[in-house]
């Protein structure tokens, strides 16, 4: 089972700008919506600068994106 990482990148307005791994037919802010939905916030960790990560594994997200 491999662990990822996904960054997270939000605008100064607090809306996701930019994530890692987001499907095609999402946008940044339903993938992130739904990864906080799906695996929770305790797989996710806040940092200085508008930035962040969640940390899961590779089965969760594929999982995840071919649902969406």
């Amino acid at each position: 089972m491999d662990n990822v990482t996904l960054h997270v990148r939000f605008a100064p307005d607090g809306t996701v700008a930019e994530i890692s791994e987001r499907p095609a037919s999402l946008t940044p802010q339903q993938w992130f919506n739904k990864l906080s939905e799906a695996i929770g916030l305790k797989a996710y960790q806040t940092f200085a600068g508008g930035r962040g990560v969640f940390k899961t594994t590779r089965d969760q997200i594929e999982a995840l994106k071919t649902a969406a």
